[in-house]
């Protein structure tokens, strides 16, 4: 359920899988009939129980029930007609789509295939996007010669579906057929199909896996690793594969042999296989919960042999044969928040290995991402939630010495590639200011420019300052405030939080930020308004324990850590009470839903995005049995009694002045069901409070599948602040 804001760019062939943790032509679902949209596909991940009969509103949780579409229709014709009507909205959508579809934009390396570079490029007149490939010597000259491999929009077009790419898993080390994953209307549930990179074309009678929340993995040039629907029992209560299967070419999928399985009550099961060099080590994963996971290599004979690591270690990638791996609690003498690594031969072996030192972070610091080149390790981290890339090599003794890329200081760092052939990686750096630029990085040498983008706006009238509010058990939650140069006197202030699942929030350029709406931050700050990005406990910023310290009982304190944020505020005369909005989406939508109940006195406006709400029905919706590690399981009556104190769907009062919110979400969502902010919508109908709606019928759980939506979105979350707080556009 993670919030894109976090852009983790992970190669299926190279990570281990993540469970949680996205964008068609606008089409406004006020145009399209219930039975229109019961023909959008969507893969109901298992059968949830009938809901509350008590519930008045329970009606809403059946996605495509004509009842509850005709309800949406309703709300959403009613709310378009009110914001498409506002001063700007129509300059606002026009002026975020050509910041968002700009001519001139920075090809990301979304993944190295031996000296190949994969791409998937997006403009205006391929909204869908063109996957497409160069040769790494091409693009590391800032001029890549690109031929393409798949033409999204026009594959969607022949084929009669609405594609949205989700990624490709590769084979190695030929790297000459990927698996690639196809997603009818961005949800998470994919078709899987094989694609031959040489011929760019896909492959006849080749693998096809159904559409599916399928996790596969190459096991050899004529076999796949596949956890998916097998049928009956084969799902776990999260609708996650239970049984992950060898299917060897020639075959049908039902004659697949069984590798392992995993319990219903587990969140689900998958087959990683980490490259080396030309090596592969398969590692089967048993996700226990959403942060713990058993874990085994597969022998050469097919045997499970157990990884010594903890059950919440994160497992990162292979390099020279050693499992590396982020310890997320003590083991072993080692702290939390290290990288440490071992020798997988000797795991098979049966001898207890060696547990080395890789990299241990400082109290300021947080590893975030951790990928391997040929030699070299890379580590991507937070100090302070400033950005900074380390790479690491093991010397001849067992230890690692670290070098720091000499990159720029107060930014983001994305890891967006790197080369199994060569040490070498690509980084993105941006700021709220610095438009993102793209280095090659090679170990202990100046990182090379690769591609920067222009200014798209005035940078020079703005500023960005970290400041630190003190939460009600004093713990300081650092937080950015972006305003223009010499404001002065209380103004409104939009502050965006996510709060949950190790997710750190990192500045990134204000023109592009889909997670955070868009440029509607960049459209806030211009008109002399303050936008704040509040770092509240539940994400990674401080490495596993401020993600620990919230987490199930202690979820108050990721909201107490919101409202300190906002007291903050509001006490430095940044802004003022009934003048602040907060904005969330997914975990954030939790957030923000808690936040207008707690705190009615302090927000005037919610942007509430993808949102969970009803947390008493949360674990019986779409994906979410694989969230109660994060919140607890409101079936057991200890873990109910502190879900129910925040709840939002259940803590909503009559008779409260409630600001006003602005609550968005997607049909297709199959992530977080869009019943939680039906439901909630139709509370506050029924208690006469008014609110906007907006269920876009297609996007999956990013509530949007290209950047016309989110240009859209964009635009109506600016003048919905500006209704609600007071404001008026100023062009």
């Amino acid at each position: 359920m993670a919030d894109r804001a976090v852009v983790l760019k992970i190669a299926p062939s190279m990570q281990e899988s993540v469970t949680m943790h996205l964008r068609l032509p606008v089409i406004a679902l006020l145009s399209l009939s219930a039975s229109a949209i019961a023909q959008i596909p969507v893969q109901t991940p298992a059968q949830a129980p009938a809901a509350d009969p008590a519930d008045p509103n329970a009606y809403l949780e059946d996605i495509h029930g004509a009842r509850a579409l005709d309800t949406v229709k309703r709300w959403n014709t009613r709310s378009l007609a009110a914001l498409e009507a506002k001063p700007g909205y129509a300059a606002y959508r026009q002026r975020a789509l050509d910041l968002l579809q700009a001519d001139r934009q920075i090809a990301n390396p979304d993944q190295i295939i031996g000296d190949q570079v994969l791409n998937l490029w997006q403009d205006k007149s391929n909204v869908r996007g063109l996957w497409r490939v160069a040769s790494l010597a091409s693009f590391s000259s800032g001029k890549p010669v690109w031929r393409t491999l798949i033409d999204v929009d026009a594959l969607g077009k022949a084929e009669g579906k609405s594609w949205v790419w989700k990624g490709a898993t590769c084979r190695s080390p030929s790297y000459d057929r990927c698996m690639v994953a196809l997603s009818n209307g961005g949800g998470d549930a994919v078709e899987e199909r094989e694609f031959d990179i040489p011929s760019g074309k896909f492959v006849a009678d080749g693998f096809v896996v159904p559409i599916f929340k399928t996790r596969l993995s190459w096991a050899s040039p004529d076999a796949l690793y596949v956890a998916t629907d097998y049928g009956a029992d084969s799902l776990t209560k999260s609708g996650y594969p239970r049984i992950a299967k060898l299917w060897r070419r020639g075959t049908p999928l039902t004659a697949a042999t069984e590798i392992a399985s995993a319990t219903q009550e587990d969140v689900g099961i998958n087959v990683s296989v980490f490259p080396d060099g030309e090596q592969r080590y398969p590692l089967v994963v048993r996700d226990t919960d959403f942060f713990h996971s058993k874990r085994s290599h597969v022998a050469q004979d097919g045997r499970l042999v157990p990884s010594p690591l903890p059950d919440d270690a994160v497992i990162n990638t292979v390099l020279d044969g050693r499992l590396i791996a982020t310890l997320a609690s003590d083991w072993r003498g080692v702290p939390a928040g290290a990288v440490v690594a071992y020798s997988i031969a000797d795991v098979l072996a049966g001898r207890a290995p060696a547990i080395e030192r890789v990299l241990v972070p400082t109290a300021t610091q947080a590893v975030e991402q951790v990928d391997s080149s040929k030699s070299v390790l890379w580590v991507k981290m937070l100090d302070d939630v400033s950005g900074r890339l380390v790479s690491l090599t093991r010397r001849a003794d067992g230890r690692w010495t670290q070098a720091v890329a000499a990159l720029p200081t107060a930014s983001t760092i994305h890891l967006d590639a790197t080369a199994g052939k060569d040490d070498l990686a690509f980084a993105m750096v941006e700021s709220f200011l610095s438009p993102p630029t793209l280095y090659a990085v090679r170990p202990n040498a100046q990182p090379a420019t690769v591609d920067t983008l222009p200014g798209r706006f005035d940078a020079s009238r703005m500023q960005v300052e970290q400041r630190f509010a003190t939460s009600k058990d004093g713990t300081k939650i650092p937080y950015f405030l972006v305003r223009k140069k010499g404001t002065s006197g209380p103004v409104p202030a939009l502050v965006h939080a996510y709060g949950g699942f190790r997710n750190a929030q990192t500045p990134t350029y204000l023109v592009d930020q889909p997670y955070r709406s868009g440029p509607a931050g960049l459209f806030w700050v211009e008109e002399g308004n303050a936008f704040v990005l509040a770092n509240i406990r539940g994400g990674g910023e401080y490495g596993p324990r401020w993600h620990q310290m919230p987490l199930r009982e202690n979820r108050q304190k990721a909201y107490d850590d919101l409202h300190a944020v906002g007291d903050d505020l509001v006490r430095t005369g940044v802004s003022a009470k009934r003048k602040i909005a907060v904005s969330g989406r997914s975990n954030g939508g939790l957030l923000v839903g808690v936040a207008m109940e707690q705190r009615p006195d302090l927000y005037g406006a919610i942007v509430m995005g993808s949102p969970l709400l009803d947390m008493q029905r949360y674990s019986h919706l779409s994906a979410g049995a694989s969230w109660i590690g994060e919140y607890g399981d409101p079936d057991k009556p200890a873990d109910w009694a502190f879900i129910s104190q925040y709840s939002p769907y259940q803590n909503l009062k009559r008779g409260v002045k409630y600001p006003v919110p602005f609550i968005y979400t997607s049909t297709e969502d199959d992530r977080v069901h869009p019943g939680h902010a039906r439901k909630f919508a139709a509370r506050l109908e029924d208690y006469g409070d008014p609110f906007f709606y907006y269920e876009n019928p297609e996007g999956g759980h990013a509530a949007g599948a290209d950047k016309i939506e989110d240009a859209k979105r964009a635009a109506l979350v600016t003048v919905y602040l500006n209704t609600q707080l007071g404001t008026a556009p100023q062009r």
